[in-house]
C-alpha cells in the first residue's frame, strides 16, 4: 500500500534511501504484525502469571523475578510488532516517555540483581511492584490525557 501511495505521488524507489528500501522489503503484514502482537503479548501475560504463582513455592523469589521480568518485557517488546523496533524506541525515548522508561529499565535490572545476586527478597518485590506502576505509567503515556486523570483521581481521593 506504501509503495502504491508513493507512486500516486511521484516517488520513485531511486528518491528513498537505502535504509527505507531495505525496511520497506522486510516489512510484515499488518495480520502478521497483529499475530505477532498478540502472541508475544500473551506469552507476557502467561510469564507475568506464571512468576506471580511461582512466588508462592519455598525458593520461589528468583523464579518469581525472573519470570516477572520476562514477562514484562515480552509484553513491552510485543509492541514492536505494532510499530517496528526503532519507532518503539525512539517513541520510548521521548521527553514525555523518558522518565516512566529509564525507571521501568532501572526496575527491570534491580529486581533481576535483587533475586538473583543480591538475595534480598523483600527488595525484589519491591522492585516488581515499582514495574508494574513504571509500565502502568509507560502504557498511560500513550493515551491522550490519562496521565492527567490518573493524577487527578489520586489526587481527588488523597485531598
Amino acid at each position: 500500500m506504501e509503495k502504491l501511495r508513493r507512486v500516486l505521488n511521484g516517488q520513485d524507489d531511486e528518491e528513498q534511501g537505502l535504509t527505507s528500501q531495505v525496511l520497506d522489503a522486510s516489512s510484515l503484514s499488518f495480520n502478521t504484525r497483529l499475530k505477532w502482537f498478540a502472541i508475544c503479548f500473551v506469552c507476557g501475560i502467561f510469564c507475568s502469571i506464571l512468576g506471580t504463582g511461582l512466588l508462592w513455592l519455598p525458593g520461589g523469589i528468583k523464579l518469581f523475578a525472573v519470570f516477572y521480568t520476562l514477562g514484562n518485557l515480552a509484553a513491552l517488546a510485543s509492541t514492536c510488532f505494532l510499530m517496528g523496533p526503532m519507532k518503539q524506541l525512539k517513541k520510548m525515548f521521548e521527553t514525555t516517555r523518558l522518565f516512566a522508561t529509564i525507571i521501568m529499565l532501572l526496575c527491570f535490572v534491580f529486581t533481576l540483581c535483587a533475586a538473583l545476586w543480591w538475595h534480598k527478597k523483600g527488595l525484589a518485590v519491591l522492585f516488581c511492584i515499582l514495574q508494574f506502576l513504571s509500565m502502568t505509567w509507560y502504557s498511560l503515556s500513550y493515551i491522550p490525557y490519562a496521565r492527567d486523570a490518573v493524577i487527578k483521581c489520586c489526587s481527588s481521593v488523597l485531598s
